[in-house]
């Protein structure tokens, strides 16, 4: 009989417990996303303090925007990064939707005893004819012309480059292919291209942390990259014949004049725009969602947290040195999220 009671106690005790989990409230899934290393300062931003807010998490992996893309259409992952926009039709025949999430600069940085950030300039076809080899000593004549007033040592150049699918290649390559006829025949643009010579690393980091390594080289990361890592910038000679900084400024101007409704996806490329004060490499950078997800809860929970971004992000992104994306590309992006984003029954899953 004692026995009897002492099940009936444990078996209260179990359902009980079934009952409080049933009520309890349900943990809500971090939301999964991989790609671009190019943003991956601001997302991780933009994650540690949304989640104080909400308590959902964010796990970005920073791979690079090869990797992200294939990991979108793999559907391993709620959302893909990438700095090289998808065209139309691949958009079309992967069934997502792609948008604009923050701007930023590509900007090139050295390793050269004595020379600090900002004191050397440098030209496109110069910086062409650097990373295609055929400039290989820091005191030729070419950069020297540009430098009259820096002492340039006789030191090799060593170029780094990105060894992985990158957008920020794809930008940095797309402006070389507008500066270079020879870059352009020879090499062209891509996430990734045959490169005539230098030693590739992984990810924007991998580029930034081979440049402070390594005398004498030369490379080109995302500019929170440059800052974070202490490293010197060149100031670049824009399409306007001006020698221009890296900042704030410089990115808003190049970004001033974009038409982001004008191609699908709003897949603009702004580098080498026109204007005195603009930076001549650079980006935004964009995510891939699928127009029906797998897990469309998830998925509405992704679009919530990329509109907190767009509201309440500006800040943080320009302490980053991005640029955030103006109001009325903000304001698009969202119709197209209602739009285009549903579940298996048609229901939108960002409501306006």
């Amino acid at each position: 009989m004692k026995l009897h009671r002492t099940l009936i106690a444990a078996g209260a005790i179990v359902a009980s417990s079934v009952l409080a989990a049933s009520l309890a409230p349900a943990v809500a899934a971090d939301i999964s996303g991989a790609g671009a290393t190019f943003p991956y300062p601001i997302y991780a931003k933009w994650a540690d303090t949304y989640k104080k807010e909400t308590g959902i998490g964010l796990n970005y992996q920073s791979i690079g925007s090869g990797g992200g893309i294939k990991q979108i259409q793999a559907k391993t992952v709620t959302f893909g990064a990438t700095d090289a926009p998808l065209k139309g039709p691949q958009l079309e025949k992967d069934g997502l939707v792609q948008f604009p999430m923050v701007m930023g600069g590509i900007v090139p940085v050295i390793n050269v005893d004595g020379i600090k950030p900002g004191d050397l300039v440098l030209d496109g076809p110069t910086l062409a004819k650097m990373f295609l080899g055929d400039i290989k000593s820091w005191d030729d004549p070419a950069i020297a012309k540009l430098n009259p007033s820096v002492k340039l040592p006789k030191q090799a150049i060593a170029v780094v480059h990105r060894s992985d699918g990158s957008g920020t290649t794809f930008n940095f390559t797309d402006y070389l292919v507008k500066v270079s006829p020879e870059w352009k025949d020879r090499v062209g643009s891509a996430t990734s291209v045959q490169w005539p010579t230098g030693i590739g690393a992984k990810g924007n980091e991998g580029v930034a942390n081979n440049v402070a390594q390594t005398k004498g080289s030369i490379g080109y990361v995302e500019y929170a990259y440059a800052k974070q890592n202490k490293l010197t910038h060149t100031r670049l000679t824009n399409k306007d014949g001006k020698a221009v900084a890296p900042e704030m400024k410089s990115f808003q101007a190049a970004a001033a004049s974009a038409d982001w409704t004008s191609v699908p996806g709003y897949g603009v490329i702004i580098t080498d725009q026109p204007g005195a004060d603009t930076w001549p490499i650079t980006t935004a950078t964009w995510i891939l969602m699928h127009k029906q997800p797998t897990d469309p809860a998830v998925a509405a929970d992704a679009l919530k947290f990329f509109a907190w971004a767009y509201e309440k992000g500006d800040k943080m992104a320009e302490e980053l040195d991005y640029i955030p994306m103006p109001e009325n590309v903000v304001a698009s992006v969202k119709k197209t999220w209602a739009a285009e984003i549903k579940d298996a029954s048609g229901k939108p899953l960002f409501g306006m």
